[in-house]
């Protein structure tokens, strides 16, 4: 028994039927506009870790400095960031958090959301090969552009330790919540991807665009300043970038000082929840051709 993967089959069914009496299955994405298949998703979650063991591999397999860029990007980052905002332009931090801990508790998840944005929108052109040759539900691409930045985000974390140790900032109970802030930074990643993706298919303009648009978002975002800065009357315009909530949850939840701002994480929230859902139609509807487009 033959067992194809296509997108547009109509053709070929034909030309099998002519060529050979063998019995030919057709493997092919539902038509069901919501018929995500997430059941299909979870019997190929070998194919996922298989995926993410790969990208974190070949990521740093040529690398001089190897699993060491993990810890060198950030802490420039952070230095840069402490010399032109912290010193030079001496912005304020909320309780004198120290600028280097402030920074980098920011850093670290704006850095594992950009990331997994970077890898998801263009992993479908990056997997053309295995896209046209081998069927599998192609949302593994995109959770394995999400997924495996977390390696680096648990690397960096251990350094945010240790730089909360020189600068004496304890560690509290609400360091837990670094957790479930992680889980919605890689979703909200996952939403992102889900448009972008979709689209680099067919414009490869995605690829040439996306740094520049990713350093836009992430001085929209407090970064390098803090959520109190912005006006009051435009803090509700300003939640309405779904990152604000998880970096001033970071920060809340590294620092124990303080407390978030509810508004901009619920904001932030629903605001994501409705990018994933409508992300997720998007890809679902634009699935079937990928193959051929690609």
């Amino acid at each position: 028994m033959a067992v194809i993967a296509v997108s547009n089959e109509n053709a070929i069914i034909e030309a099998e039927r002519e060529r050979t009496s063998e019995q030919v299955t057709f493997i092919r994405p539902s038509r069901g506009l919501f018929d995500f298949q997430f059941n299909q998703v979870w019997r190929y979650r070998g194919l996922l870790a298989t995926l993410v063991k790969r990208d974190v591999a070949v990521l740093y397999k040529q690398a001089a400095l190897g699993v060491v860029w993990a810890v060198v990007q950030p802490l420039f980052a952070v230095l840069i960031f402490t010399i032109v905002f912290g010193m030079v332009a001496k912005l304020p931090t909320p309780n004198n958090i120290p600028y280097p801990v402030f920074a980098f508790a920011a850093v670290l998840p704006w850095n594992y959301f950009a990331e997994g944005v970077r890898r998801g929108g263009t992993g479908l052109v990056t997997e053309a090969e295995l896209v046209r040759k081998v069927y599998f539900p192609r949302l593994l691409i995109l959770l394995s552009g999400v997924v495996a930045p977390l390696v680096d985000l648990l690397i960096g974390f251990g350094v945010l330790l240790v730089i909360m140790f020189i600068y004496g900032v304890a560690l509290t109970w609400n360091i837990l919540a670094v957790i479930p802030l992680s889980i919605i930074a890689g979703l909200l990643a996952l939403s992102v991807s889900l448009w972008l993706g979709p689209i680099n298919v067919r414009f490869r303009d995605v690829k040439h665009t996306l740094p520049f648009l990713l350093q836009i978002w992430m001085y929209a975002s407090p970064v390098v300043y803090s959520f109190t800065m912005v006006p009051d009357e435009w803090k509700w315009a300003y939640s309405l970038n779904p990152m604000v909530g998880v970096i001033e949850g970071f920060r809340w939840a590294v620092t124990g000082q303080g407390r978030p701002d509810l508004t901009a994480m619920s904001v932030g929230g629903v605001l994501m929840m409705m990018m994933l859902f409508g992300g997720l139609v998007f890809f679902k509807k634009t699935e079937r051709s990928f193959a051929d487009l690609i």
